[in-house]
This record gives C-alpha cells, sequence and structure tokens, in this order.
C-alpha cells in the first residue's frame, strides 16, 4: 500500500520543478551555430483548452491525498509541472533524502515511512524509471548495468545471472546485450532502464514517462512488460503524457493540475470519456496507435485524422503509399514546393566499423514538413547529425535549391534541435540561449519568442533548471530564432504534454508557411496526425542490411 496524506511540497531554491534531475549533469555541449535573423510568428496552438496542460505549479504538491491499493495499477497524468514527477521522488524517498524542500505530511509504502528511511532500504522494494534514462546509469556496458542493482543487494551471483538471462528474453534485448550505453540511441538506452528495473523483481515500480523516447513496436513491448507486472501483482506507477498505450491496462487515473489532484477516473470512466472530454482536461488523445500500427496503419494523417480537421480547420492528409510516391504527390500538389532537399551517398560508420547509415539517394520536399519514422537504433538521429554537418566522419552531400552543400556548407544552412537538450544549453539564462541563436541580438524578439512558448516567465532562470518539457521549448525558440533554411527537429515532442504538442505543431506549420523546409525525426502519431506533410520510413532507403 502506498499512501500519501495531506500532502504539501515546496522545492528548495535551484530545485523547483519537476524534471530536473541529474540531467543537468551531462557531460559535452554543443553550441549552437547562430546566425540569420528569426521572422515573426504566430505559435498560438489551437483547440487547447488549457485544462492540466497550464503550467504554473513547477512541481510543487498543495494537499495532496493519495492511496495505491497493492497491485493496483495507477496513471498519474497532466501538464507539465503538475506535479507527476513530485509524486513518484516522494514515494521512491528522493524528496526528501536528495531533492531539499519543505514537505508537510507523510509519505508511508508498505508501513515505512520513506522519508525517514534510507535509500538503499526503500531502493529494496521501490524501483524507478527515470525520465532521462541517462541519470540513472553506473556502468559503461549494458550487461554490467543490468547486473548493478542485483550486485548492490548483494545477490549471488548465479541469481544475478539468472535474473539477467531471464529479463534479456522477455525485453528481447539480445542485441543490446555487450554494448557501450554511449552508441545507443535514446530509446535503447530507455529499453536498458527498464530492464534495470525489470532485473530487480522489486513489487513497486514507478515510471517516469517511460515512452517519451520509444518506436512503437517498443512500446508494445513495454505495455506487454506492464501487463505482466500488473499480472505478477506488483503496484504500477507511471506519469505519462502518453497515455493511449496505457488506458486499456491502468486500473485508475489520476490528473493533476497546478500541484493539486483535479479529477480521478475509475475503470468505468475511463471507458466512456470521449477524447473530447481528455483534450478540453488538456490531455492527450487515448487513441490505441498501436492497434493501428499492428495492421500497418503509420502513414501521417491516416490515424483520426478528422480530429486534425476539427481542431485546426486543415484538409487531412491521406496516406500517400511510399515515400518516393509521398514526395512526388507533395511535389506535385502544391506551388508552394520549390523542389527537394536530394541526399547522395550519406553514410556513416563508426570507429569499430559498424555502418550505421547507408543511404544511395533520398529525397524530401522542400518546404514542407516531413516526418522520419523508424524504430529506435535504425540510424534516424544519425542521419539527423550527418545532415546539419555535425559529425565529422559523415559521408555524402546534399543538394539544394541547385547547389551542392558538402559538411562544413550544411552547418551554416540547417538547425539542429536535439532529441537530448541539455546538450545544447550552456548559457545562466533562457533568455542568452534565444539571443545567442540570433545573427543580430534582439531582446525584444528574443522575449516575444519565449512568450509564444509560454517561456516568459522563465526568461531569467537557468536553463538547467526547468522541467524536460521545458528545456525542450527553450531549444526549439533558438531554433526559430535562428532564421536557418533547414531546420531538423529531434524528438521536438519527446516529454511534452498535450498543450505544448500542438503548440509545437502549431510552430511547425508557421515555420513551412515562411518558406522553412522542416524535418523532424519522432514516433509521435499525434505530432504526425496534426502538422506532417508526409512521413519517410528510413529503413526503406537505409541500406545498411546490404553493407
Amino acid at each position: 500500500m502506498i499512501e500519501l496524506k495531506n500532502i504539501s511540497f515546496e522545492y528548495g531554491t535551484g530545485e523547483d520543478v519537476e524534471g530536473a534531475v541529474a540531467e543537468a549533469a551531462v557531460g559535452e555541449n554543443s553550441a549552437a551555430d547562430a546566425k540569420s535573423g528569426s521572422q515573426p510568428l504566430d505559435c498560438r496552438a489551437s483547440g487547447a483548452a488549457g485544462g492540466a496542460g497550464e503550467l504554473t505549479a513547477n512541481g510543487s504538491l498543495r494537499g495532496v491525498n493519495l492511496n495505491v491499493a497493492d497491485g493496483e495499477f495507477v496513471l498519474l497524468t497532466g501538464g507539465s509541472g503538475c506535479g507527476k514527477t513530485t509524486i513518484l521522488r516522494l514515494i521512491n524517498g528522493l524528496i526528501p533524502n536528495f531533492f531539499e524542500g519543505t514537505l508537510k505530511g507523510s509519505v508511508t509504502v508498505d508501513g515505512i515511512d520513506v522519508s525517514r528511511a534510507e535509500l538503499y532500504d526503500t531502493a529494496k522494494i521501490v524501483s524507478t524509471v527515470f525520465q532521462n534514462p541517462r541519470s540513472q546509469f553506473f556502468n559503461v556496458d549494458t550487461t554490467s548495468e543490468l547486473a548493478f542493482a542485483c550486485e548492490n543487494q548483494g545477490m549471488a551471483e548465479t541469481e544475478i545471472l539468472r535474473r539477467i538471462d531471464a529479463t534479456i528474453n522477455e525485453l528481447h534485448l539480445e542485441p543490446l546485450m555487450n554494448r557501450s550505453l554511449f552508441n545507443l540511441s535514446g530509446g535503447q538506452k530507455q529499453k536498458i532502464a527498464c530492464a534495470s528495473v525489470a532485473v530487480t523483481g522489486n513489487k513497486v515500480v514507478l515510471l517516469d514517462e517511460p515512452s517519451a523516447n520509444l518506436d512503437l513496436k517498443t512500446i508494445d513491448e513495454l505495455r506487454e512488460l506492464l501487463e505482466k507486472w500488473k499480472g505478477e501483482g506488483k503496484t504500477i506507477v507511471v506519469a505519462e503524457h502518453r497515455i493511449s498505450y496505457l488506458w486499456g491496462i491502468a486500473d485508475r487515473t489520476v490528473i493533476l493540475k497546478d500541484g493539486e489532484i483535479v479529477r480521478e477516473l475509475s475503470r468505468g470512466e475511463m471507458d466512456s470519456i470521449s477524447e473530447d472530454e481528455l483534450h478540453a482536461l488538456g490531455l492527450r488523445t487515448n487513441t490505441d496507435f498501436l492497434a493501428d500500427s499492428r495492421q500497418g496503419v503509420v502513414d501521417a494523417g491516416q490515424v483520426a485524422a478528422g480530429a486534425k480537421q476539427k481542431r485546426n480547420g486543415d484538409v487531412p492528409q491521406t496516406s500517400l503509399g511510399t515515400p518516393q510516391a509521398k514526395a512526388a504527390k507533395m511535389s506535385a500538389a502544391s506551388p508552394m514546393s520549390t523542389g527537394f532537399l536530394t541526399l547522395q551517398n550519406f553514410r556513416y560508420k563508426y570507429k569499430d566499423g559498424y555502418v550505421a547509415l547507408d543511404i544511395p539517394r533520398m529525397e524530401i520536399p522542400a518546404g514542407k514538413i516531413t516526418a522520419i519514422t523508424g524504430n529506435n537504433g535504425e540510424g534516424k538521429t544519425t542521419l539527423l547529425n550527418c545532415l546539419c554537418g555535425l559529425s565529422r566522419r559523415a559521408k555524402g552531400t546534399l543538394v539544394y535549391n541547385g547547389k551542392v552543400y558538402r559538411r562544413r556548407a550544411r552547418q551554416k544552412l540547417i538547425y539542429l534541435v536535439m532529441q537530448d537538450v541539455n546538450h545544447q544549453l550552456f548559457t545562466e539564462s533562457v533568455l542568452d540561449e534565444v539571443l545567442i541563436s540570433q545573427s543580430s541580438p534582439d531582446e525584444t524578439e528574443a522575449r516575444r519568442i519565449l512568450a509564444q512558448l509560454d517561456l516568459a516567465e522563465f526568461a531569467d532562470r537557468h536553463p538547467q533548471s526547468l522541467s524536460g518539457g521545458q528545456k525542450q521549448r527553450v531549444a526549439v525558440a533558438s531554433a526559430i530564432a535562428s532564421g536557418r533554411a533547414i531546420m531538423l527537429f529531434d524528438e521536438p515532442t519527446s516529454g511534452l504534454d498535450f498543450t505544448h504538442m500542438l503548440q509545437i505543431s502549431a510552430i511547425l506549420r508557421e515555420l513551412k508557411k515562411l518558406g522553412k523546409t522542416v524535418i523532424v525525426v519522432t514516433h509521435d502519431r499525434e505530432l504526425i496526425r496534426e502538422c506532417c506533410d508526409c512521413e519517410i520510413r528510413l529503413s526503406e532507403f537505409n541500406q545498411i542490411e546490404a553493407s
């Protein structure tokens, strides 16, 4: 039994938002190549009703009472900063043992006051998958990481090996074993984080945005794992924005806003609530994209296209078939299209000889929003790094507007918003992050961009003190300010709630109206249906198996 009784909590100075875990301890930073000026944007997200999506509480809690029965599966949801992560930190003892602040009320797990217990004792009962999996790794290779928690609990070697083998089989992790954690994609790291929890066998499992960087196939595997844990009688609490894959298995949904529980949905209420009602609460869709994926329906706009039409008035996109057909149809259909970005002989090989990318030729519509999709580890992020000229080992050229761009030239043409935005946040304030991306610093324009992204109140805050979703929006603000002709976004809605997902989609559409070419690597089917003109599955172009 988990019991939170009359909980109020306020973070101490410098720790007052959700998501600011050890994410701040990022090894290397990449300076944004800030050049050409920006143009005015109307980035308001249509159809967002506020609700749980609004942010004012910054992760603090006020008067929260929550009981979770043994074996119950509870979904926590609400806008960024509403207090979801804070509740998880209270249950696993990180508050107040690691995160300082003012705590009132009591938190017990199995009758133990976790605020007074040692963290190593709580860790024998409660396991947590953090929002940023890198913040919970203690080793450099995957196999050692799975063994780590069991070793700390003093288990026998034979038992540790048995548990590792069982977890590998259950999660289909064979291709990821004995690999460097540094060479894994974001989604692969998330799978290892889940596995490191599974191997402990703890009866209470907490997960913070576990699907943020996962493809549909892996999300389906995660759901199967959660169903298995539920069948074993584990108590599960998941904090999530992307609720669709959990909707059919959670016993109860708890909705938070501004640090308070504003509504609880029983299993029966979850079954009867409509998508429009969820959106009115500021929540994402409960449409089962996984079911569509199993049936092979993954083209932009094909899933729930009517919802897009209703929210923003656009004519919904339909399936365009193969990537080649999509590109050709998009070029012929719109007089705004000016041609294609043509990638020629794009290739990337790691130092150990592993070929991650081998694309003889790919054409991407210019002046459009194109989604690049595929499974974790297929090379999507590698493609973006090569395209923008970030990877020195990359080979190949880009032809754009009749001109050939090699690696160095592409750095001045293209702006990349990274999957892990900690890599490109390195100034002392949010405002400075935007200013350095402008060709000529313009504070008025910079503050206008921040206001359009609901970041005005954080202008003077240090970027690393923000939540994961807020950091994501700061990076997007810098991209807008750069004014580059081609914009690359790597999972721009990872960790974002419904309101801010709509906001990002509105921004991408406005960039398109300004003639920008927008390329988005994403697993987010809601984002694709909201704003993408076409979708390219990387596996249909990447010839790594032939290599």
